[in-house]
């Protein structure tokens, strides 16, 4: 046997030693912690405590001289650490999207994905970060899942601990979000999800019961639904009894921003910290409901001691010895990008040329009875055209705020020029998703200039894609929220096209739009419904068409009055100047692309989806892809054979056209270095290392698609069958099956051996390159019981692997108890589910290799 996956019994024992010793050193660490956080706790007044659980702005808690306690900062993440400066001046790194992350079925690189970001977060003045997302793809329309991992609990919460322990592992803590069940966007302030216990159990507290015990986070934040009639930021059953009762988390509680809505509710629910400040249901709220009586001061001192004892380990409290010392090493944060994003690439279909229709994908490369070779990787000599508007202007992150500004980007259009030799590639726009507006970047060069009332400038600072998200530590210098009386974003636009170009807003308010010396616009722009963050997530309002001429510099301008109320100073200015290029007909931009596939030995179609159809704040209607882009595809298809679509979207979208093509593989938001990622595996210099962390199917074979509330409440009606465990049910075959994906080359699954829960898998590399394989391990009752209907198998294991050409390699997977059990709802407790179980290993939950058979 040429390798293992496991190691040796010896190495073993040592990290079992390695381990013992880390934890006495952890436990004695947290004991010396806890006397310094009892201390400070006790110098404490019930005013500086109820302070310290309201939010002294958006994204810090106040500072408390009295005990050495300085200001804690909290950031969103989870791809990448913005810092409490929302600007594009001030980049962060951007890693591939949640999906693509637990696409690679790797948690240690979740691991050390997390590393880098506890990295960024620290060269940012960051504590804590506001992430992972571990709600799960219950439905396909959630307009969110680009930032969540998988529909299977079992996968999210590993890449979950792993993500948590990387970041933790800098000094920088995490709030795992959003506990719990905050599965879709629509009315999500105020929906009530209505869940049975054992669904509760089994799929949407599992993940973050995972993460507690496996990884310690020291935060959570719960979300704004409610929970079986219960606003999460005050269910204490659900916060005091299950996550700190029965799990024994110790860490600290925020709510989500402005979901804290109850002083009294909410301090007995369980929170912690009421986001964002000043004002909030903390605060002077809560030092006046402990003297009314309305809350007795023990219960406050314990949401102090949770943040505390965050304070404590982080290393902001005086005498409180950091649990993380020294960080890690550096880590070379594009690099990293980069791994991740090729490594995550899923690989669906890759047929030979001309070899249209249906493909069982089950032979070397992915072929089932063809003849051939696979159009992927490309000839060293073959010519490309790549086509679609996302291979220019990439798509490498979702909307809202998980938004971070990366230094660079480098599109699909980068990264083949790169890699392919002069003259091989051509490019055609195809078909444009984007049937709107867009914040200014591309061609925009521009300024902030703040002036007070009497019209003084009062200081300027860079907009470099003319996006102002303000708060109330991104003022420029020399400004404040008392002085500040109006923002305009001017400068110099030079188009890269001639023709119509459109310019818009995008905010709430006054505002006035000139460009090239005319006004356009001098108005009010209003919201089209109630919502909080409508200004954050709005859709840009077009008020000006102007004819210009590419490489021709005209100047911009966009000007604000901050509007406040009367006595009050604003926290906040956020408006964008927007923008979209000319539009020309889409028969001729298809038309175009055909021929230019039609001239290359292969095409390469980018498609993508846009922030209207993916983003925070809203749920997706359908999954098709935006614009003609479908149209797009069956037209280069038609024109060439070897054709290639790149599907660049953070969830699942349609492929009606899928058998027309050669091959597919899915980019998801792969970062800023997706396009480099994207030309390795392209060229073959690496394989495409993903496996579907989500099943993929037509919207109308879907067995759970309903995400919109029945006046206020949403019913889980399907229990505990949602994902794959819900498409087996209901007897359907989606388009590409949970755990699916193709390599580069071809693997024979030997044997399979169980020895109590652990599972021994034997397969060799039978192809003729170097691969990497997930071997995936699923459990399935084989016998009937009396019991609650369980899925016909689930997601037990699994475990990456790698070999050279011919090479013979074992992987070793120990089945978690959690396999066998259920959740008892009559005794209110888990159930292990005794009887024989087939035991399968192989490449999806459609594609079983070897079984084996074992009794529990």
């Amino acid at each position: 046997m040429a390798g293992t996956a496991d190691g040796t019994d010896t190495r073993a024992q040592d990290r079992a030693r390695d381990q013992a010793g880390e934890q006495a050193r952890d436990q004695a660490g947290e004991q010396a912690r806890e006397r310094v956080v009892e201390a400070a706790l006790a110098r404490l007044g019930l005013d500086d405590k109820a302070r310290l659980l309201a939010g002294q702005d958006r994204w810090t808690l106040p500072a408390l001289p009295v005990i050495g306690l300085a200001s804690l900062v909290m950031s969103d993440g989870p791809i990448g650490v913005r810092g409490v400066r929302w600007t594009a001046d001030d980049p962060s790194v951007a890693l591939p999207s949640p999906t693509a992350l637990a696409a690679t079925w790797d948690p240690e690189l979740a691991r050390r994905a997390g590393v880098l970001l506890a990295q960024e977060a620290r060269r940012k003045g960051v504590h804590v970060l506001l992430a992972p997302t571990v709600n799960l793809h219950r439905s396909p329309l959630g307009g969110r899942h680009f930032e969540a991992y998988s529909e299977d609990p079992y996968l999210t919460g590993r890449i979950g601990t792993g993500y948590v322990a990387g970041v933790q592992s800098g000094g920088v803590g995490t709030t795992v979000k959003h506990f719990v069940a905050n599965d879709a966007e629509t009315e999500r302030f105020t929906v009530d999800n209505l869940i049975g216990e054992r669904a509760l159990r089994e799929l949407y507290l599992a993940p973050f019961e995972a993460i507690v015990a496996d990884a310690r986070p020291w935060g959570v934040m719960t979300a704004y639904n409610s929970v079986n009639g219960i606003t999460m930021s005050e269910h204490a059953p659900l916060v005091n009894g299950v996550l700190r009762g029965e799990w024994g988390f110790d860490g600290v509680n925020v709510s989500d921003w402005s979901a804290a809505r109850d002083t009294v509710r909410a301090i007995e629910g369980g929170l912690d910290i009421a986001m964002p400040g000043p004002d909030t249901v903390y605060g002077e709220a809560l030092a006046r409901a402990v003297r009314d009586g309305r809350v007795e001061e023990a219960t406050v001192d314990a949401a102090v001691r949770n943040v505390l004892r965050l304070a404590a380990r982080i290393g902001i409290l005086d005498g409180a010895e950091p649990v993380v010392a020294a960080p890690p090493a550096h880590v070379d944060g594009r690099a990293l990008a980069h791994e991740i994003a090729r490594r995550s690439f899923v690989l669906v279909r890759n047929e030979p040329a001309g070899n249209a229709g249906p493909a069982g994908n089950t032979g070397p490369a992915g072929n089932a009875g063809t003849t051939g070779t696979p159009v992927l990787p490309l000839r060293p000599d073959a010519t490309v055209a790549l086509i679609g508007a996302a291979a220019r202007d990439a798509r490498v992150l979702g909307g809202g705020s998980a938004t971070v500004f990366p230094d660079r980007i480098v599109s699909p259009l980068d990264g083949l020029t790169a890699a392919l030799p002069e003259g091989a590639l051509t490019y055609a726009v195809g078909a444009d998703p984007n049937e709107e507006l867009s914040v200014a970047d591309r061609g925009f060069t521009l300024r902030a200039v703040c002036r007070d009332a009497a019209g003084t400038v009062l200081g300027t600072a860079p907009v470099p894609n003319g996006d102002i998200k303000w708060t109330d530590v991104d003022l420029p210098e020399g400004v404040t929220h008392d002085n500040l009386h109006s923002v305009e974003v001017a400068g110099s636009f030079v188009p890269r096209e001639s023709g119509t170009h459109t310019f818009g807003i995008k905010g709430l308010g006054a505002f006035t739009l000139t460009v090239d010396g005319t006004t356009y616009f001098d108005g009010v722009q209003r919201a089209a419904k109630e919502d909080p963050f409508a200004a954050f997530f709005g859709a840009p309002e077009p008020h000006a068409r102007v004819e210009l001429t590419a490489g021709e510099s005209v100047e911009v301008s966009l000007a604000h009055p901050v509007d406040t109320p009367e006595g009050a100073t604003a926290t906040s200015v956020l408006f964008a100047l927007a923008h979209q290029e000319p539009q020309r007909d889409p028969d001729e931009l298809i038309a175009e692309a055909a021929a230019a596939a039609r001239g290359a030995d292969t095409a390469v179609v980018v498609v993508a989806t846009t922030d209207r159809v993916e983003s925070e704040g809203f749920d997706r209607t359908d999954l098709r892809l935006p614009g003609r882009q479908d149209d797009l595809v069956r037209a280069v298809a038609a024109a060439n054979p070897n054709t290639v679509v790149v599907v660049n979207s953070g969830s699942p979208v349609e492929l009606p056209w899928r058998d027309e093509v050669a091959a597919i593989l899915l980019s998801w938001f792969p970062g800023q270095e997706g396009g480099a990622a994207l030309a390795d595996v392209l060229t073959g210099a690496t394989e495409p290392g993903g496996r579907l962390p989500t099943t993929w199917g037509a919207l109308t074979d879907a067995p759970v698609t309903e995400v919109v509330p029945n006046n206020g409440q949403l019913a889980y009606s399907e229990g505990v069958f949602i994902g794959y465990r819900a498409w087996e049910k209901a007897g359907r075959t989606p388009t590409y099956a949970f755990g699916h994906g193709l390599g580069y080359t071809n693997w024979a699954y030997e044997s399979i051996e169980a020895e109590g829960t652990t599972v021994r898998v034997r397969l060799r590399n039978t192809g003729e390159r170097p691969g990497h394989e997930i071997v995936q391990i699923y459990a399935a009752p084989a016998t009937a019981d009396d019991g609650p209907e369980r899925p016909a198998r689930r997601l037990a294991g699994f475990a990456g692997i790698s070999a050279d050409p011919g090479e013979t390699v074992e992987a070793v997977v120990t089945l978690p108890a959690r396999a066998f059990e259920v959740w008892d709802e009559t005794a209110g407790a888990w159930a292990r589910v005794k009887g024989s179980y087939e035991i399968a290993a192989g490449r999806s939950i459609a594609d079983h290799r070897v079984t084996t058979a074992i009794t529990v």
